[in-house]
This record gives structure tokens, C-alpha cells and sequence, in this order.
């Protein structure tokens, strides 16, 4: 699930945090860097569970309304569509889900109220409405409504933002990609997987659990050489007034450039300009675009530089 973009902020992160805090122990920044990324691993199972809950709520709702119903017998007997649906039972009994929910201290019913009010978001939305009017559905159907409500309440939603940033720190930049494997969680899920239905792993491979480790300590081991870079090709601006933001982003993008030679230039390039242009000044993306560039041009011409 941990893919490289969500990586490469991690490593931005910590790295600026390990100056911040004088750097002197890089063993102990790397065990940040990866609970850090453990920590978005989470957030994805609590997202998960999230929907989980909402079933939760419904359910009472529902209960409670055809409770109510049978006192008085007016209108009509509450439907139970929407809290039968087949993907969201298939997801609540999922065995990794649940093992993950047992081992965890905090849960979505200690914010009811929260929770309900994404629910009566979600009743008074057209696609549920339309949904509910339809006649019975099938398992993609049922799916296909839920990928909705992820898609439409849950993501980009800032209350929810606000208060994951409540519960954990680590949270706070990682939503709008964790949500991605949220969406892509939900499309590959496959009734005839039951409960054994295999969430996305932490690390898609060793691969990427290794490039995040040499990324991290290439970029402090060789702060030295990769600043020096910075320096020579600064121009009309004194090396000591860039931004430390900036300098963290473009020492690390040249320890990825220089370290992995399979990594196309273009793509370290366009990640660490976007990088720069979520946590710096306005200005920032264009200049790392512009010293980046330099640099890796000058890198290639002295045969430092070598792309495969």
C-alpha cells in the first residue's frame, strides 16, 4: 500500500525534522521514517473501518425506524437494503480487518456523532437515493455504492481531516494518498473471497521497504556532496539564505538520482518540484525546477551522472 510518492514525503519529513532537532542521531531518525510509514498503514485500516461503522449507525437508524413502525404502522416498512449490502458484510468480517481492529486502542465509536453525520450525509445524496429506488441489486452494485460514498463524502473531506490530525500527527498530509488504496481496496474486492479477502500490504515488496531506507540514509550520509552541488550552482543568491525546506527537498531529490540509476530523471524531478510546492514558499517549485535541472545537466556532462 506504501507507495513511492507516500515515501518520498515521509523521508522530506523526517529529514527536515532530524535538522530541526540538530541532527545528531540517524538511527533514531530512520526508526521515525518507518514507524511514520506504519502509521499511514494504520490510517488505511481506520478508513476501512470507517465504513464499517457507518454500517453501524445505519443499522440502529434502521432498527430503531422500523421499530418505530411497527407501534403506530404508518407509511412504510423501512427498507434494509442499504444495511444488507453484500460488499460493506464482506468487508466487516474480513479477517486481517478485524485482527487489525483487535489489536488497536482507538475505534470510530468513541466519535457517534461524527459518524452519524457522514451517514445523513449519505441518505440525503442522490446516488443513494437512486440506488435505494432501484430495484434488488448485485454484489457490484452493492460495491459500486460504496466506492461512491468513499469517493464523494469520505475523501477531500475536511471535518474527517481535522479530526484524524486529532488522533494521530502522523496523519496529517497522509489522507489525500491513502485514500487512492481506500478506492483501489474497494474495487478489488471479490465475493468468492469472503473474509479472506486480502487487503493491500504494508509494502507492496522489499523493494520499496529498501528504497525508502537508502533514499533516507543516502540523502544524510551524503548531505556533504549533494549541498556542495546546490552551492556550485547557485547563482545570484547566497548559498546560506535557501529556504531549509527547500535545500531538505533537493538534497534528497539528488540522493535519488544519483542512487537509483533505474529511476527515470524526469520522474525524481517532477516529484520533488511537487514536493516542494506543497511544503515551501509559492516560488519554491519553480526554483528547485530550475537549480535541480541545472545540477543533473552539469552531472551528466562530467559523466557523474548516468541514466539507464
Amino acid at each position: 500500500m506504501i507507495n513511492r510518492e507516500l515515501i518520498r514525503l515521509k523521508v522530506v519529513q523526517i529529514t527536515y525534522a532530524y535538522y530541526q532537532n540538530g541532527g545528531k542521531n540517524i538511527e533514531t531518525a530512520e526508526k521515525e521514517l518507518f514507524f511514520s510509514l506504519s502509521k499511514a498503514y494504520d490510517l488505511y485500516n481506520y478508513l476501512l473501518l470507517l465504513m464499517v461503522e457507518i454500517n453501524r449507525i445505519a443499522t440502529r437508524s434502521v432498527e430503531t425506524a422500523q421499530n418505530r413502525y411497527r407501534r403506530i404502522h404508518e407509511g412504510e416498512m423501512p427498507s434494509t437494503k442499504f444495511i444488507d449490502n453484500r460488499f460493506l458484510a464482506q468487508l466487516e468480517v474480513n479477517r486481517q480487518l478485524q485482527e487489525f481492529r483487535d489489536n488497536q486502542k482507538k475505534n470510530w465509536a468513541d466519535e457517534e456523532e461524527f459518524v452519524r453525520s457522514l451517514y445523513n450525509r449519505i441518505i440525503e445524496s442522490d446516488f443513494y437515493k437512486e440506488y435505494m429506488a432501484a430495484g434488488p441489486s448485485d454484489y457490484a452494485e452493492d460495491r459500486e455504492l460504496w466506492r461512491k460514498i468513499y469517493k464523494n463524502i469520505i475523501c477531500n473531506n475536511e471535518r474527517l481531516d481535522d479530526l484524524l490530525e486529532d488522533m494521530s500527527l502522523y496523519w496529517n498530509d497522509d489522507k489525500f494518498i491513502v485514500d487512492t488504496f481506500v478506492l483501489k481496496t474497494i474495487k478489488r474486492f471479490d465475493p468468492k473471497n469472503g473474509a479472506d479477502q486480502d487487503l493491500l500490504p504494508e509494502f507492496k515488496d522489499e523493494e520499496d521497504r529498501d528504497f525508502a531506507h537508502r533514499l533516507f540514509r543516502n540523502a544524510l550520509l551524503n548531505a556533504d556532496t549533494y549541498r556542495r552541488f546546490i552551492a556550485d550552482n547557485t547563482k545570484n543568491w547566497e548559498f546560506s539564505r535557501i529556504a531549509l525546506m527547500d535545500l531538505v527537498v533537493m538534497q534528497i531529490a539528488l540522493a535519488e538520482i544519483l542512487t537509483f540509476p533505474n529511476i527515470p530523471l524526469s520522474v525524481s524531478l517532477n516529484e520533488y518540484v511537487d514536493i516542494a510546492k506543497i511544503y515551501s514558499t509559492p516560488r519554491s517549485g519553480f526554483y528547485v525546477n530550475g537549480l535541480l535541472d541545472a545540477i543533473a545537466k552539469k552531472l551528466i556532462a562530467d559523466k557523474k551522472l548516468i541514466k539507464k
